[in-house]
């Protein structure tokens, strides 16, 4: 009846139980903590270009940003590392809600968690679908975060400061030799 087997399932059975409440209560402990820090965000500089492929032409923006946040409150015992971004969005004529990724970095706990960024070029291309960039009065820069924790659900924090920069009238001129 109660061979080593069967004591050996029960045992394991028991052990699992255990770890999966231990789990559920790391989660508890940490979801109702407010993860927001202030954000400071600096445009340096802005440009505009026209860029033409074979499937036509679009708008191809650069903005130099500098960004300054201490993500030390941010960091408890259930977070195991952050997913930062820097996010333009802006509105159009064609789409109501554009969203383009500028900058990334992934921040693992143990790391420093202040960053201070100065000048920095985008880590991937400004470019939209067509010609609403150009003129464009209301695009507003944004960091946010994903936390990635070691029990539970994975947050999205958008940032408590959004930084609206106006584009330019016309585009830039450049040569390609």
């Amino acid at each position: 009846m109660n061979n080593l087997m069967s004591r050996f399932n029960s045992l394991f059975a028991f052990t699992l139980m255990v770890m999966a409440a231990l789990t559920f209560l790391v989660f508890l402990s940490t979801v109702f903590q407010q993860a927001r820090v202030p954000v400071s965000i600096r445009v340096s500089g802005v440009s505009l270009k026209k860029y033409e492929d074979y499937t036509g032409n679009y708008d191809l923006g650069s903005v130099n940003f500098s960004v300054y946040v201490d993500l030390g409150p941010v960091f408890n015992w259930n977070v195991k590392q952050l997913f930062l971004y820097l996010a333009a969005e802006y509105t159009t004529e064609n789409n109501t809600l554009n969203q383009v990724v500028l900058w990334d970095k992934i921040l693992q706990r143990g790391e420093n968690p202040r960053l201070n960024l100065h000048d920095m070029s985008p880590k991937y291309l400004f470019l939209d679908d067509g010609n609403g960039l150009k003129g464009n009065k209301n695009v507003s820069l944004s960091l946010s975060w994903n936390i990635v924790p070691n029990a539970g659900i994975l947050h999205l924090m958008p940032a408590s400061h959004q930084k609206v920069i106006p584009l330019p009238e016309k585009y830039e001129e450049f040569k390609s030799y």
